[in-house]
């Protein structure tokens, strides 16, 4: 049986993980297992592996990917050497694109922090796994969402979304989907390359959190002018407001062969007595 390592074993590779052990040998890397990729002390004497799954996401704070780092650094000294490397990155490498429908071919153009070091992460492993001779597969997930990853406590909150006219496009996947596209990119004949890993929804951010109310049975949030957001929304959140692109998903699924069980968030969303 092939081995396979996970780096983070967060909700996605959980949710890969019965799939993933049918086929592999796996060994987890994760705090709860022992590890830290922001010590690499901890990561000396890593077992072998036929393919990585990079699910751990970078540091909370500046522009480098030091975790990414990390973890090649400990696979370079244990001279463990896969055949396919599998990054979970985000679509939030591309910024802003003003609304427009864009694939893989538009180049990065990270607007924030939180995106740079997923950039940074993604070149580092494209240059580690070119020079090795490693496939790797990207996939730029956009918000995940799933029955128990909705945006309840904002709606709860009451915090506001933009008006109509003011408001960005925002792209979304299932959990379980992209866990399943996670299964399909470690297989040996899937192609290497970046793919958007999204859903065929094309829905405003306003628009995705009255689905959400509606179908928890909450209120609407209110709707409020860009010009007095600043006012209203935290900076964080108010960054993602920010950025609006929709995503085009035509090679993932041609590539990759994927099939989406959620193919938009009215099917994916839960209506009350439901489960997603």
């Amino acid at each position: 049986m092939k081995k396979l390592l996970i780096a983070g074993y967060g909700d996605i590779a959980r949710r890969a993980a019965p799939r993933l052990e049918a086929r592999y040998a796996v060994q987890a890397l994760s705090r709860r297992h022992g590890f830290d990729l922001d010590r690499p002390e901890t990561l000396a004497g890593l077992a072998a592996a036929d393919a990585v799954l990079h699910c751990a996401p970078p540091p909370a704070t500046g522009a480098a990917d030091t975790r990414t780092r990390n973890l090649l650094a400990a696979l370079a000294k244990g001279r463990i050497l896969p055949a396919r490397v599998v990054y979970v990155s985000t679509s939030g490498v591309y910024g802003d694109c003003g609304g427009a429908r864009i694939d893989e071919s538009r180049a990065v153009h990270p607007q924030t922090d939180r995106a740079r070091r997923r950039v940074d992460a993604e070149r580092q492993l494209a240059l580690w796994c070119s020079e090795r001779g490693v496939a790797l597969v990207i996939l730029r997930a956009p918000g995940i969402y799933a029955a128990d990853r909705l945006p309840l406590e904002r709606l709860r909150l009451g915090t506001p979304v933009l008006r109509t006219e003011d408001d960005v496009y925002t792209n979304h996947i299932h959990a379980d989907d992209l866990a399943a596209i996670v299964v399909r990119a470690l297989e040996d004949a899937a192609p290497g390359g970046a793919y958007n890993a999204s859903d065929d929804s094309e829905i405003r951010m306003g628009d995705w959190l009255d689905l959400v109310a509606e179908r928890a049975g909450l209120p609407r949030p209110p709707r409020i002018a860009r010009s007095e957001a600043p006012g209203h929304i935290a900076p964080e959140l108010l960054s993602f407001m920010s950025e609006s692109r929709r995503l085009a998903n035509r090679r993932m699924k041609e590539g990759l062969g994927v099939r989406l069980r959620y193919r938009t968030v009215f099917e994916g969303v839960p209506r009350p007595g439901e489960a997603a």
